[in-house]
């Protein structure tokens, strides 16, 4: 039973998140019948879910909430914010009573539950003699039914032959024909069939002309002008045809698959007489087609294929109307990542000998397990990648809580809320944002009145965005109102002796300061914000992470946190280099180029640790130097140059070997203390290399350089 239970607790969670979500809608837009009947069917189903599996008190308090909203769903209670404010606080209890408890824990307190449970008893009573006119009933019925037949439209899917001849010039106008099969490919479920019955005679080919025509079956959504759009610039080159084929699909489960003679004779290739003179024979109708020569046997593979189309049709819609998805515990998904992780190594590993002992066969095999690991490391990558906004949608409750504690008027905004990431990196995100949001709401939006008179709206605005950037996603906060007071951060960080009264920073720079421990600018401590404690832990939360924060802000005008975070901390792509007999790894992501240093170099620079790179002056790091190697450095060393918080810099490295594929290992409880690597990978020879962490080395180089100016007197 206590899997069955614990499988009711991730159901719960999932219902609960959406509960909030409809309810936070429902509250700007209370006429929404969509919006209530959401309300209703998941607060149903909580009930009904939490009876089953013995969780007694969250079904009796389900069930009262459920009777308030039938009647709104009848349009017989309105929707206000005296209830909606009950039922988030009922969704807050149920939390409670679904979380699992330890042997000899007693369980939450009912108190809450049960006065929450009253309220809606009580409410339920004063409001039912209020009733909505008859007319807003009857066009929420009407909305209703509109919004049900939209929803049969969208899922509805025809299936359609199309017959594509090219032009045999079609080539010298630049149109390649496999693109458009490609596109009409992604219209939908799709089989092509070559037809190649007018390819001439090898000798008597003319390589520039096109004798290839194409039958497609094609299984969409979308209606055939959609399909006549991807032909459109060589309507006037080729020969189209597209006719739709009747859905059977609505037909019993235990139908027959549509006949090959039934196919060819409603294509007609083929009459019906001739179709039943050949089947008083014993073979099959495809062969006795072809012998008799009264069918091609590019028709019947047509005709085959059509036939296998539509079954794969009909098995696919039988799928999806059972299992549209499978839920699969996270730790089985955390132990196939580390399964490929393995396996690529080995595919490494079998890349190297295979080079080494130059068999072309062995190779050959390398090369193809190298593709086939790609597409799987792909594919399992994709598995673990989810759409930020389902951590966006919680962040809706949490902004309504703090506008009504701390007397602001803020709305939530948000913008790519698809824009995926891997699921490690989503659960540890949600701590800094969580202490983002609070401060922009906390310190950044002013009071009602206070923005009235600087002449802005009374409502602030939190913006909260995601989109990919390479193999990154950048995530900002932006709000819109006072912005950062510069000369309070100054005089704060001299008051802590973080700078010397006399130290020039750059506003970027002084920003920065506000990421200390224990720094904070309020004059009064509340119980939102105050302490000093909040942007330390979004910082130290999103360098766990590999990520990088930036600070942007316009005083009067508002305040901008980016965090760029790398999109999986599971396998990424990787530039190994060397440096005398060890192995490094950088994340290739972050580099932009790799050039030579040479001792002509070195003397023009007069011993300065600088290059002159495309017109660029760019200062560099020797890792040789940074990492206490001995020996001599080679007479041509590789500047690998990347860009870190804006600035470019470039790290000098003994030689470049390439692009590595790099699974991240843990160092381990004994090398947590080592700033300057983030990880390990291991070689394809079975050799360590350590995964270096460019912002740390080029942190640590510039406080050892503060420190040696500092001991120098400067």
């Amino acid at each position: 039973m206590d899997q069955f239970r614990e499988a009711f607790r991730e159901e719960a969670h999932e219902l609960l998140a959406e509960l909030e979500t409809a309810l936070l809608e429902l509250e700007k837009d209370p006429g929404a019948a969509d919006l209530i009947g959401r309300v209703f069917r998941a607060m149903h189903t909580l009930k009904g879910s939490s009876g089953m599996f013995g969780f007694d008190d969250i079904n009796k308090l389900t069930h009262d909430i459920e009777n308030v909203y039938d009647l709104v769903r009848g349009g017989k209670i309105p929707v206000t914010s005296p209830l909606i404010d009950m039922t988030l606080r009922a969704c807050d209890e149920v939390k409670k009573m679904i979380e699992p408890r330890e042997e000899g824990d007693a369980g939450p307190d009912l108190k809450a539950a049960l006065a929450v449970s009253a309220s809606f008893r009580t409410y339920l009573e004063s409001s039912r003699a209020a009733s909505v006119p008859d007319a807003a009933r009857d066009q929420a019925g009407k909305q209703t039914d509109e919004s049900n037949d939209t929803d049969k439209d969208k899922d509805r899917t025809m299936t359609y032959r199309i017959s594509f001849r090219p032009a045999a010039d079609i080539f010298l106008s630049g149109t390649n024909p496999v693109l458009l099969l490609n596109e009409v490919r992604d219209l939908g479920l799709c089989h092509i069939i070559a037809k190649t019955e007018q390819i001439p005679p090898l000798d008597e080919i003319n390589p520039e002309a096109c004798y290839t025509g194409w039958e497609i079956l094609l299984t969409s959504e979308h209606d055939i002008n959609a399909i006549r759009d991807v032909f459109i610039f060589v309507e006037d080159r080729c020969t189209l045809n597209i006719e739709e084929i009747p859905d059977d699909s609505g037909a019993e489960a235990d139908k027959e698959d549509r006949k090959l003679g039934e196919i060819l004779v409603e294509r007609g290739d083929i009459s019906g007489s001739d179709l039943r003179k050949i089947l008083d024979s014993h073979k099959k109708i495809g062969e006795i087609l072809v012998e008799s020569g009264l069918v091609g046997a590019e028709k019947v593979e047509a005709a085959l294929v059509e036939q296998i189309h539509t079954r794969e049709v009909k098995q696919r819609k039988q799928v999806a109307e059972t299992a549209a998805s499978i839920r699969v515990p996270a730790e089985k998904l955390d132990r196939l990542v580390n399964m490929v992780g393995e396996l690529v190594t080995v595919q490494s590993r079998l890349s190297q000998i295979s080079t080494q002992r130059n068999d072309p066969l062995l190779i050959q095999v390398a090369e193809e397990v190298e593709r086939l690991m790609a597409e799987l490391r792909d594919n399992t990558m994709s598995i673990r990648m989810l759409p930020i906004g389902s951590t966006f949608s919680r962040f809706e409750r949490l902004v309504r809580d703090l506008s009504a504690e701390l007397g602001r008027e803020v709305v939530l905004k948000t913008e790519g809320a698809e824009t995926e990431l891997d699921k490690t990196v989503i659960e540890k995100l949600n701590d800094p944002l969580v202490h983002l949001i609070r401060n922009c709401i906390d310190h950044g939006i002013e009071p009602p009145h206070i923005r009235e008179a600087a002449g802005k709206p009374r409502q602030g605005t939190v913006l909260l965005a995601a989109e990919h950037s390479g193999a990154h996603v950048v995530i900002t906060i932006r709000d819109d109102g006072a912005g950062l007071d510069g000369e309070a951060i100054r005089a704060k960080a001299i008051e802590r002796g973080l700078i010397a009264p006399d130290t020039q920073l750059s506003e970027k720079d002084l920003y920065a300061l506000i990421l200390q421990p224990g720094f904070s600018t309020a004059k009064k401590v509340s119980s939102v914000s105050g302490r000093g404690v909040g942007m330390d832990v979004v910082k130290r939360g999103i360098e766990t992470l590999q990520g990088t924060i930036e600070i942007v802000s316009e005083k009067g005008r508002g305040s901008s946190i980016i965090l760029k975070l790398p999109l999986t901390l599971a396998i990424i792509d990787g530039l190994l280099v060397r440096i005398g007999d060890d192995y490094f790894i950088m994340p290739l992501a972050a580099i932009e180029e790799c050039v030579e240093l040479t001792e002509a170099d070195i003397a023009r620079a007069h011993g300065k640790c600088i290059a002159e790179i495309r017109g660029e002056i760019v200062p560099y790091l020797r890792l040789r130097d940074a990492f206490a190697f001995i020996g001599e450095r080679p007479a041509i060393e590789q500047i690998v140059t990347t860009r870190i918080n804006g600035s470019r810099v470039g790290f000098v490295v003994d030689q470049v070997v390439g692009g590595h594929q790099t699974v991240i290992k843990n160092l381990g409880r004994m090398c947590r203390d080592v700033h300057s690597v983030s990880g390990a990978t291991i070689l394809g020879d079975g050799t360590v290399a350590l995964i270096l962490d460019l912002p740390k080395i080029v942190q640590q180089a510039e406080q050892d350089e503060a420190t040696n100016r500092k001991q120098r007197g400067y």
